[in-house]
This record gives structure tokens, sequence and C-alpha cells, in this order.
């Protein structure tokens, strides 16, 4: 019996094809009518594809079974030391190592005891024009979870 493909593996396979279709990321999750952030992370091997979207994706790509049985498995999230060096990635860290402690605190100040959902959660990515350059707006949005004792 032979293996089943590795997320990362598949992730590689998904991102050659769709670069040398000349896609984007926006096109591929419109295909599967899916947000943009959710359906890039899940096609980077971070969140598990139905098997119709699967199937379609890989449809769409001209990839084989074995890369849609690979997106259709629960995966193992997160990100290896060797990405999260890297310099977009280490901003996000670094941005929330800064103000991470102040957002608690805001959180606490407004809803009480608790945290924000990263389960129960959408993130979304725009451009925003301006003179200085242009702006990267990322919105995070989670439920509100409350420590229950």
């Amino acid at each position: 019996m032979k293996p089943i493909l590795p997320k990362d593996e598949a992730a590689a396979l998904v991102d050659a094809a769709r670069i040398r279709q000349g896609l984007t990321w926006a096109e591929l999750a419109d295909h599967l009518g899916a947000p943009l952030v959710w359906t890039t992370a899940a096609l980077l091997g971070q969140h598990p594809l139905g098997t119709e979207q699967a199937d379609r994706i890989c449809e769409r790509l001209g990839l084989d079974e074995a890369v849609a049985e690979s997106l259709a498995l629960q995966p193992h999230r997160g990100s290896s030391p060797e990405v999260m060096r890297d310099p977009t990635i280490y901003r996000f860290s670094e941005a929330l190592s800064v103000y991470g402690p102040a957002l608690k605190a805001l959180i606490h100040e407004e809803f009480g005891d608790g945290i924000m959902s990263a389960i129960n959660f959408t993130v979304d990515i725009e451009r925003r024009p301006d003179p200085d350059g242009d702006r990267v707006v990322v919105t995070f949005d989670g439920k509100f979870l409350d420590y229950r004792w």
C-alpha cells in the first residue's frame, strides 16, 4: 500500500500548479466559494478541505487523487522554525510580541476574563492606499470565549 502524500508535499504541488497556470489565490477561493485567507491556508496545509472541495480544486489544477486525499486530511497546524524565520511571518510574531499584552489587557477590560477564539474565527486582508505607501490591513475576527469555572 502506498502511503498518503504528506500535506506539505501536496501544498507544494498545489502552489506549483497555481503558479504555472497563472492563477491567484483569490481565483482558487472563488472557485471553491470559500473565504480567501481560509482557502489559502487550507491549500497550504493548515485546514482540511472537504472531499468535494479537494476534488474540485485538484480538477481545476490538474492534480491527481493523491493530492486531493492529502488536502482532505486533518492537519498538524503550525509552522516549522524555518517558516517562522521568514521576514513577513516574523513581523506578525514581532507585532504580537509588542502589542499582545496591550491587546490582552484591552480584551479583558472590554469583555472580561476570557480569550478570543482562533477556532470560531475569521481573518481577512486588504490593501489600503496611502500617500506614504500602501497599507496592509489584517482583520482578526474571533468569538469571545469567557472563562467559566
